[in-house]
Order: C-alpha cells, then sequence, then structure tokens
C-alpha cells in the first residue's frame, strides 16, 4: 500500500499526497536523446518510473492509485508525456519512413505541414477532437499560403488528406498507449463544404480524341515529338522520363516500363521503380510511336558525334541536344509551349493518361488488358480516376436510348 502525507501549503490549504511506481523504462542520455547500453550485458539500462498524485481528499488519493494499478495489471495505463503533436509526428514520420519511398514521405511531410502549423505545439496528450475540428475549419476558409482567385481556403481533398495522414500517426499513438483516443477519429468533411466546392469548381475535361489529333499533327516536326508521344500512349511523365534505350527493342517493338523519374518539391529528381508492381510492364509498340522512336534515336546519335567528348550519353531516351536527362517540369513546359502554339486548350501533361485510356475504353478494349496497360492492378482504379467520357462519347447511348424511344436505332 502506497503511503500517503498530509501535505499543508503555504497558504495553509491541507493537500494529500503519494507517489506510485507505474513501471519501466530505457534511460535516455539527456544529451543526444539515445538510450543508454549497459556494456556489460549490453541490454538498456533501465530506470524506475514513478508518478506523484496529488489531491484534496485522501481516498481520492487512494481512488486514483488503485485506477493507475488497474491499468497497469490489464496493460491500459496511459503514461502521462510532455510529448506534443508535432514532436509525435516526427517520431511517426521517422518509423514510417522504413517501408516508405522518399517520395511518399515527402508528400506525407508536406501534407502534415498545416498540421504542424496549427496544431504541432499542443501536447498530444491533451489533443481534442473540438481542437482538431477547428483545424479542419480553418483550412477550409483560410489555410492557402498563397490565395488563388480570391480563395484562401484549401480543397477538400487537400483537407481529406491532412486528416488521414493525421488519423493514422494517431491511430499509432493509440496503439503505443501514448493516448486513450484518436481525437480526430470523427472528424470529417462536411457535406457542405464539399457541395459547395463541386459548385464553384471549373472542370478541364482531358482532351478529345481531335485534340489529341491536332497535337499529334502540330509536333511531327518537333524535337520531342518521340516522348510527348509516350505520354499520349498513357505513360506517366515520370515513367517517360525515365525510359532508357535499354528498355526499348526496336526490332521486336516491346518497350519495358521498368523505370521512374519523378520530382520532389517541383526541384530535386528522384530515381527508383515504378509507382507499384503492376506499374512495372511491357508493352507493345504502336507503329506510330515506332517510327517516332526511330528518328528520335538517329536525331540523338547526330547531335552526339557533333558534340563529341561534350555529350552526357546517360542512356536515357528523353534528354535535351546535350545528352542531358530532362526533368518532367522541362517536358510540361514544352507541352505548354506547343498547346498555346497550336492553339489548343491547355490540360494537364498527366491528363494524357485520360485522354488515352478514355479512348481504349470506349473503342472495346477489355477491363484487364485496359488495367494493364494502364500499370494498374485493378481495373476499377482505372475506371474511376482516369475513363472519362465526354458528351460526344455518349453520343452512342443516345442513340440507342431513341429505340426506347419508337425510332429505329441509326447506324
Amino acid at each position: 500500500m502506497a503511503e500517503i502525507k498530509k501535505i499543508v501549503l503555504g497558504s495553509g490549504r491541507v493537500r494529500y499526497r503519494t507517489v506510485v511506481d507505474i513501471g519501466y523504462s530505457p534511460k535516455t542520455d539527456p544529451v543526444s536523446g539515445e538510450v543508454i547500453i549497459d556494456q556489460a550485458t549490453g541490454k538498456p539500462v533501465m530506470k524506475r518510473n514513478q508518478l506523484t498524485i496529488t489531491r484534496d481528499k485522501k481516498t481520492e488519493v487512494q481512488t486514483e492509485v488503485d485506477r493507475i494499478r488497474g491499468q497497469k495489471a490489464n496493460g491500459t495505463l496511459i503514461l502521462p508525456s510532455e510529448l506534443t503533436v508535432g514532436e509525435w509526428l516526427d517520431q511517426w514520420l521517422a518509423k514510417i519512413a522504413e517501408d516508405l519511398e522518399v517520395t511518399t514521405i515527402s508528400s506525407y511531410q508536406t501534407t502534415l505541414k498545416p498540421v504542424r502549423k496549427r496544431l504541432g505545439h499542443i501536447r498530444l496528450q491533451e489533443l481534442t477532437e473540438e481542437q482538431v475540428e477547428e483545424f479542419r475549419d480553418w483550412m477550409l476558409t483560410e489555410g492557402r499560403v498563397r490565395p488563388r482567385n480570391g480563395q484562401r481556403g484549401l480543397s477538400t481533398t487537400t483537407v481529406e488528406m491532412a486528416l488521414g495522414r493525421l488519423k493514422e500517426a494517431l491511430n499509432r499513438a493509440v496503439t503505443k498507449r501514448l493516448v486513450g483516443i484518436n481525437a480526430a477519429e470523427n472528424v470529417t468533411i462536411p457535406r457542405k463544404a464539399r457541395k459547395a466546392e463541386r459548385k464553384a469548381k471549373v472542370e478541364v475535361p482531358p482532351w478529345t480524341p481531335e485534340e489529341v489529333r491536332v497535337f499529334v499533327a502540330g509536333i511531327l516536326d518537333e524535337r520531342l515529338y518521340a516522348p510527348l508521344l509516350l505520354g499520349l500512349m498513357g505513360l506517366r511523365p515520370a515513367e517517360v522520363c525515365g525510359i532508357r534505350w535499354t528498355d526499348v527493342d526496336l526490332e521486336v517493338r516491346k518497350l519495358e516500363i521498368a523505370n521512374t523519374r519523378t520530382m520532389i518539391d517541383n526541384n530535386e529528381v528522384v530515381e527508383k521503380d515504378t509507382k507499384s508492381e503492376a506499374g512495372d510492364r511491357i508493352l507493345p509498340i504502336p507503329a506510330p510511336l515506332l517510327e517516332a522512336l526511330k528518328k528520335f534515336r538517329a536525331r540523338q546519335a547526330a547531335e552526339k558525334l557533333a558534340l563529341g567528348a561534350d555529350y552526357l550519353d546517360k542512356g536515357y531516351v528523353t534528354v535535351d541536344e546535350a545528352g542531358e536527362v530532362l526533368k518532367v517540369r522541362h517536358l510540361r513546359v514544352e507541352a505548354y509551349r506547343l498547346m498555346e502554339k497550336l492553339g489548343l486548350r491547355r490540360v494537364r501533361l498527366y491528363d494524357a493518361r485520360a485522354s488515352c485510356l478514355t479512348y481504349l475504353a470506349n473503342n472495346g478494349i477489355a477491363d484487364h488488358i485496359l488495367a494493364r496497360w494502364a500499370g494498374h492492378a485493378n481495373v476499377r482504379t482505372t475506371k474511376k480516376w482516369y475513363v472519362k467520357p465526354g458528351v460526344e462519347d455518349l453520343r452512342n447511348a443516345a442513340v440507342a436510348w431513341e429505340g426506347l424511344h419508337g425510332t429505329p436505332a441509326g447506324p
């Protein structure tokens, strides 16, 4: 039984206090924070943890002691901690970084910046659902660093991603018994916010087949015709920039997608494997692309001959005149320049995937082939995000409906 002492404060107020053992934990160096290891045993040096309990009544102290001992016995005891939300996010990210790619971790860090800004200083054990709700509302109304079109709020997608990462981190904190509940678990995006965003958002659809044909015809003589055609074939921009000539077999007309060159913060290039196992794939080379690649390879050979030792022969397909590998940003800037030159709508380079996959789906390509072509493990992903039929794509459905109306279906 813990001894409960009577304490008389300077004001004359009487309180009761005791100290209860709450277990042992590894001792850490006060400077480096690293766990101290016993040189003789090779095991961590353990320290005794105690918790001081002070209450107004002796019975209140005893009740708290019994509660702590009961939780300690059944493994639900949560030890008091000064750890802040920001500090826990650091620990959590450091741990999950072991299993995630550097680009994914960078994405997590970017997504969590607003969380750190608004909630990072709060003690983890004091974080409330109300504070998370206030954070959500702040993101939706004022979270944008640079206002866009007069709007200071962030998109619901961005807010949802931030909440999702915060929920993941807090779930792990619950598992480690750092907190009792996940304060963000039931915080969601209000339906009215989603509805308002849908009404205000101007959706830019991918190019129609006719727009694609205009673009292709207009860039036939451009130096980067072949890389841009690879994008129109449905490859991700990072895949286009990552293709090496050793991945291309012009004799048997096959192209292996096994390497990507993606970017962090629109500047640093990270070279890595494809996005997923399904992304690692071999595709047949269509006839127009085959001719474009042959001409581009011949052009690069001439450029190498002209520059001699100054040519940077790194073996990649998407390079400049000196052999320097182009970044996704360079490809994007060139595509936008050509769109403007040809008087076409400016669409994202990535949306070429949607134009390609929508066209293939509309022309009867089987689901499993469509998913394989896109580099997806499941066709549901392909259809949900990349198959975007426009009004003209629905024309056959309108003609078919005429039969229901009593009008014979057209050809």
